[in-house]
Formats: structure tokens, sequence, C-alpha cells
């Protein structure tokens, strides 16, 4: 039974709801909601919308005005305690003289982990945590393990026929799923702070790996044309990218990644790609081969990027698979058959017994039209 008041969790419910309009814009920030309640009544509501813009407890005691002195705030994750683009969350509650402070979790951000609620409980309020926490994570899933891990969250996700096929032996795909099962790929595209694909599919497909929604869409996840886009990743050990690939001139930015003895042996085109406005970025490697853990730690310490999203060809979502890296899989699979000779999902090395087998668990699945979605998520 919870230790929590019906009340307690009716609106931390609310605070939840309000928060999860800003899932798609807050990046790298986390989603949050608050909701302030003065003798039983909500007299104050916010959530917040983008990095940089006030948080939602500043916003729902803006609303509140002097109806927050005396009243209880709940929040969805623990507020901040610290100067960053705003000021800190915690000296706004204690100013505005809450009695009572209700919050879903402790914020795992080492600025704030704990700090804000002994701001709070030093000034005499009363705090509580752990209302509905659960369904708050669920809200910050990449925020909260970069926070915990210091790499981003990544999802995999491929398309595929019912016999295991993603391309057929010409590398013509387009396409295995059908238009509801794309949409979500966009969907999912605008929540990633990166997109990470491999040189072979740009060579071979010519990708825009865009975010192709239409306004009113965009809209009701408070995004825009300009700030839908995720970086688009291009790993490049050999540096064979193409100055007139399509990405290059869409919109968002585009990180060429390739290995630093590449660079090094190769000054020229380094430079040519320089001066053609490709951003590059050299990283650990094996041979020709880069090292996913340095990728994924560039994109979240240089980058601030919480949740990665991984559409390639077989053999750099193999190498992803098999780096113990990938958090989830979204597998997109159609009522079709594509036949022996067309390519497979993955190319795993090494994997010769079933003593060798990789494990996943399945965590849910669903159906977009006549396709089947299944989510895999890694085993502890």
């Amino acid at each position: 039974m919870s230790q929590f008041s019906e009340k307690d969790i009716f609106y931390m419910a609310r605070a939840i709801e309000l928060a999860k309009n800003g899932f798609y814009s807050t990046k790298p920030n986390p989603a949050v909601g608050s909701v302030i309640v003065q003798d039983g009544e909500i007299v104050g509501e916010g959530w917040h919308q983008k990095a940089g813009q006030p948080h939602a407890e500043r916003i729902a005691l803006a609303e509140a005005g002097d109806q927050a002195k005396g009243a209880t705030a709940y929040v969805t994750l623990e507020p901040c305690s610290h100067h960053g683009k705003t000021p800190p969350c915690a000296d706004a509650l204690v100013a505005a003289e809450v009695t009572r402070v209700v919050i879903a979790m402790v914020d795992p951000n080492p600025l704030v982990a704990g700090d804000g609620v002994a701001r709070l409980e030093n000034a005499g309020i009363e705090v509580e945590v752990g209302v509905l926490e659960l369904e708050a994570r669920e809200l910050n899933t990449g925020f909260l393990y970069k926070m915990e891990n210091d790499l981003p969250y990544v999802r995999l996700k491929i398309a595929s026929s019912m016999d295991g096929r993603t391309a057929m032996e010409s590398g013509e795909s387009q396409w295995i799923t059908g238009e509801e099962s794309r949409l979500e790929v966009h969907e999912m595209r605008a929540q990633a702070g990166a997109l990470i694909t491999g040189i072979g599919t740009v060579l071979a497909d010519d990708p825009s790996l865009t975010v192709r929604l239409s306004d009113e869409q965009l809209a009701e996840m408070n995004l825009t044309q300009e700030s839908c886009h995720p970086i688009r990743v291009v790993l490049d050990p050999n540096l064979s990218m193409p100055l007139n690939a399509k990405m290059l001139s869409l919109p968002g930015r585009t990180i060429l990644m390739t290995s630093r003895a590449t660079a090094e042996r190769n000054p020229e085109i380094v430079e040519e790609l320089h001066a053609s406005g490709i951003e590059m970025v050299a990283v650990a490697a094996e041979e020709d081969r880069l090292d996913i853990k340095s990728i994924l730690s560039y994109l979240a310490q240089e980058e601030q990027v919480n949740d990665v999203m991984v559409e390639s060809g077989a053999i750099v979502a193999g190498a992803f698979v098999q780096s113990g890296l990938v958090n989830e899989i979204h597998c997109f699979m159609a009522p079709i058959f594509m036949g022996q000779n067309a390519k497979p999902m993955f190319a795993l090395e090494g994997i010769s017994s079933m003593q060798d087998k990789l494990e996943y668990g399945i965590h849910s699945i669903d159906r977009f039209g006549d396709d089947v979605r299944m989510i895999l998520k890694a085993k502890d």
C-alpha cells in the first residue's frame, strides 16, 4: 500500500501530465512539471519547455502569485539548487513561502543530487520524496541514464521482413514497413539528441536522416521545423564521405566521426572536409573499427546528448549490439518475405555456439498498421 495520500498521487499525476508537454523539446534538460495547491485547489501549473527558459516550478509559482504562500508544491524532479541558465528553483520555492514540497524523485545530476531537498528542509519546509517515482523516471530515461552512467541511452532501430532482412541484395529497401511505422520512427528521431549511421548507409542510400513531420505534428511536440532535427553522426573510419551527400545541405548538424590514425594520415582530406564546412571528430579505433564507447562518451560529454538513436546497416548495427551499449532494440517487422539473398539485420562476429548467444528481454510488442514493433531491452 502506498505511503502517500490519494491527493498527493492525484496532484503528482497532474504534474507528470504537464511534464509530458516537454518530452521532445527540453533536451538536453529533463522534462519537468509542477503544480501549486492551496486549500485543495490548483492555483498554479507549469512545465519546462526548452533549455534556457524558465523551469516548471518558476512558471507554476508565477501563476500562483500570492496564493503560493502556505501552499504545497508538487514537482516531478527535485528542484535545482545551482545557477545555470536560470536561477535555483529551490530558492524560488523558499522565497514564495510554500510550506510543503512533494517531489517525485531526487535529481541524480551531481550539481543537485539532494542539495535541492536540503535547501528546502533547511528553510523549514516539509519535503516528501517518492510519489509516482517510476512514472517520473519514464519521462527522462535518457537524462537519468546519462547522469548515472556518463553515457547516453541508446535505442537501435531496425526495419525488417519476417525472414529478418533489411534490404534486397541490390540495396533496395524502400519501403519495407508501412506509413504508420515510418511516422513512429520520425517521432523517435525527434526524441533523440543524436542519430548515428555508418558511411556504408550514406554511400548506398544517400539518406536525409531528418525529422519529416508536419508543422501541426511538430507544434504538438513543442518543436519547429528548425528545432526538431537530432545531430546526425556518420561513422566514417576511412574518410569516404562524399561532399555532395544529401544530408550535408539539409537543416541540422552533421558530425563526421573517424579514427585518430586516419585523420593523421590524411591531412589533405581532413582540410578539404573542414573547408566544406563539415564538422569532424577523431575518436579511438582498432584497425578500421571506431570505438563505440568513445563515440558515445563524446556525444554525452561534448554535445550533452542524452538519447542516441542508431539507424544503420548490418555492420554498424551488429557492432553496437556486440558492444553491450545498446539499451533498447526497436524492431519494426513487416509481414513480407525478402529471400535468402537479401541483407540481414545484424552482422555479428564470433558467435559459433549457443554459449556465445546475445540475450535481450522482450519489453513490449505493439502494432503500427500491418507492422509489428518489438522493443527488446538489454538484460542486466
